[in-house]
């Protein structure tokens, strides 16, 4: 987590919290998509979906940028790995926790 400052972190939480956005981040891990067909697979508004990428570009999980009258969705990789990097250190943190207490129920 030394990459990243606490604001980050805190960003990259939130953004990760919506169904919604996580959905958005899958899909354009696997291929960019315009904001248009992103706002087709939702029932919600294209204002809506546009918001949900504003969030996910403040914590650089994706960028976006113009082809024409389209606004792009790419994912940054490096972004989410840096997002992977942080759970890592929390699951790391949650295992050695849950092996203190196995070990502290054993001596009982």
């Amino acid at each position: 987590m030394d990459a990243l400052t606490d604001d980050e972190v805190d960003a990259l939480f939130r953004a990760l919290a919506d169904r919604t956005r996580r959905d958005i981040v899958a899909r354009v891990i696997d291929a960019e998509q315009s904001v248009s067909a992103l706002a087709e697979r939702y029932a919600m508004s294209f204002a809506a979906v546009q918001k949900h990428v504003s969030v996910l570009e403040r914590a650089s999980l994706v960028a976006k940028r113009r082809r024409g009258r389209e606004q792009i969705v790419t994912a940054d990789l490096a972004a989410v790995r840096r997002a992977r990097a942080v759970l890592d250190v929390y699951e790391q943190l949650w295992r050695h926790r849950a092996a203190q207490i196995d070990a502290l129920l054993a001596e009982g």
